[in-house]
């Protein structure tokens, strides 16, 4: 007994000589990443001729009617991303050079416009399509949609600007088409996780709710926005141009509120629209970006007018209903600033104002405004 105790005693004293940092301690478990979403409050940009981009403008000229996005009346920006709207897809295939249109892209869509947002830290994007271009987007892809993808990462090397594809055919949409002309592209610019290449930047719009677009949302959420192999960076979901009705907001016959039946086509685009016949896969909340509505029509395009921002929900809670509800987000439209000016902290504030109320916007949600001129 003796003995042993002695051999006890010999070793706690070895042990005690030992210094702590040479006995090896289990590695520590590795932090969880801590993962930023992205944040956006941008606007698609429409110039100042209805979304055409047709004519050069100077910076001086194009400052004059725009410098509420770069300040909002204490040196910030307004916004951190700006769509320039919109590119014909088939003049970009086929490189026209005419009056309105230079290799493809609308004269007025110039380097230095770009560089205009750029240089005060404001990511510019392309847009390309819109509904006035859907059937030049089913001629371009029925011809090379390859080719189009080339040359669309070709004028986003060129610009250091990201692409928006704005495909709005609702009724057999190619995508096998589009398929091909994003494989092109991305084989150019690569899906950049850490979204510090502003030309990889490569999104989507699809609709909010599943009434609309139906066959892109699907592919969309199947296979360009999954969470295990991205390959688009996020979708835009679009709402309609006017607020719904009664009769066609909500698959019910239950009587809501105008707000209400607003949240129920998020909810439809988040989770499933009860009709088997065109369901559409829950979309990951970290690929979704709202897009604002307009309250007038426009001869070039629905979402195009004097605008309401209204802000939605990106990110509802797992399960939602009629009634959920998110972080809030907003793009509105920007065409120039009105005839009359006001103080850019003033447009800051009804541009970011959630309103609900039937009536009319009091300034317009555009940067270039609202008559046929400026």
């Amino acid at each position: 007994m003796r003995r042993s105790r002695t051999w006890v005693a010999l070793c706690a004293l070895v042990l005690a000589l030992i210094p702590a940092g040479a006995v090896s301690a289990a590695p520590p478990a590795p932090a969880a990443l801590a993962v930023t979403p992205i944040q956006i409050f941008g606007a698609w940009h429409c110039s100042d001729d209805a979304c055409l981009w047709g004519a050069v403008r100077t910076v001086a000229q194009f400052d004059s009617q725009n410098h509420w996005l770069v300040d909002r009346g204490d040196g910030r920006p307004s916004v951190n991303l700006v769509v320039l709207s919109f590119v014909n897809p088939l003049r970009l295939l086929n490189l026209t050079t005419d009056a309105a249109t230079l290799n493809g892209v609308p004269r007025g869509m110039t380097q230095e416009i770009v560089n205009y947002f750029t240089s005060r830290g404001i990511r510019v994007m392309f847009s390309i399509g819109g509904i006035t271009y859907t059937d030049d987007w089913d001629s371009a892809l029925a011809a090379n949609g390859t080719l189009l993808g080339q040359r669309a990462a070709a004028v986003a090397t060129q610009f250091g600007v990201g692409i928006e594809i704005d495909y709005e055919q609702n009724t057999n949409p190619n995508l096998v088409g589009l398929q091909s002309f994003i494989s092109a592209y991305r084989a150019i610019h690569p899906y950049n996780a850490s979204g510090s290449d502003p030309t990889a930047r490569l999104t989507i719009d699809t609709a909010a709710g599943d009434r609309w677009l139906i066959d892109i949302n699907r592919k969309a959420t199947a296979d360009w926005l999954r969470t295990d192999t991205p390959v688009l960076d996020f979708a835009n979901a679009m709402v309609s141009a006017r607020q719904p009705s009664a009769s066609t907001a909500r698959p019910t016959g239950r009587s809501t509120s105008t707000a209400s039946r607003s949240t129920t086509r998020w909810c439809h685009r988040w989770h499933r629209r009860s009709s088997p016949a065109a369901s559409t896969s829950p979309r990951a909340a970290r690929f979704g970006r709202s897009a604002p509505t307009t309250t007038a029509p426009s001869p070039r395009r629905r979402r195009h007018g004097c605008s309401r921002p209204r802000r939605t929900v990106p990110a509802p809670r797992p399960g939602c209903s009629g009634s959920c509800s998110g972080r809030r987000r907003s793009r509105p439209h920007a065409a120039s600033a009105p005839r009359r000016p006001t103080p850019a902290r003033a447009v800051w504030a009804s541009a970011r104002r959630a309103s609900t109320s039937p009536s009319r916007c009091r300034r317009c949600g555009r940067a270039d405004l609202l008559s046929s001129g400026e």
